[in-house]
């Protein structure tokens, strides 16, 4: 008796670990990368009268710039970061939101950032978009006295995705090719380049 007892508790433990070991098969694995020179150009602006111009448009699943209506997560123009999810502000050629992404901006090191369980996200709404512009509001600094815009430090973007999913940004440059020590003479502004990881598994948080 105690021999088959022992051989069911064996066989029950076996049937749990390949259980598990099944349900982590089925995961995909979390994506971790530094896209380079993502343009964010803009008409208008700094006494050149209003601005606009189209957003560059950014889809974290295929990890490429994209021109579909609908197929995008956040987009760029100039320093304004729009998320696919909300409302449209009123602002001049900005996309369509028809998904459900949306933002929180959290205090830490990237690293630190390692789960979206329990945040907030705000989205884009009449007026206002969910990551605030203008220096020190948002993701950036922009010192008028050398005319170089920079990002926080310490400022991480983790988003929700248009169909649920999550990553988290942080922006590294916004000059071409990223210089260490950009000069607004020289350097072509607007080009983003900034680390994400992605996280593609319905219903999991963990970065």
């Amino acid at each position: 008796m105690k021999k088959v007892s022992l051989l069911f508790f064996t066989l029950s433990l076996l049937l749990i670990s390949c259980s598990s070991d099944d349900d982590g098969a089925d995961l995909n694995s979390v994506q971790s990368v530094r896209f380079t020179n993502l343009p964010a150009p803009q008409t208008g602006g700094q006494g050149q009268g209003p601005i606009g111009g189209p957003f560059t448009k950014f889809n974290f699943e295929t990890g490429a710039v994209t021109t579909s209506d609908t197929d995008w997560d956040i987009a760029f123009r100039g320093t304004t970061i729009a998320v696919n999810g909300g409302n449209v502000t009123g602002t001049a050629d900005e996309p369509a939101r028809n998904g459900n992404a949306g933002v929180a901006i959290v205090n830490g090191t990237f690293a630190s950032v390692t789960s979206a369980e329990g945040l907030t996200f705000n989205q884009d709404s009449d007026a206002s978009f969910a990551i605030p512009t203008g220096s020190d509001n948002g993701w950036y600094n922009y010192n008028f006295m050398t005319n170089i815009i920079t990002p926080i430090p310490g400022k991480v973007l983790v988003f929700r995705t248009r169909d649920g999913k999550y990553a988290k940004v942080e922006v590294l440059s916004y000059y071409q090719n990223a210089p260490s020590s950009p000069d607004p003479s020289s350097d072509a502004a607007r080009f983003y380049t900034f680390n994400y990881v992605y996280n593609p598994n319905a219903g999991q948080t963990s970065f």
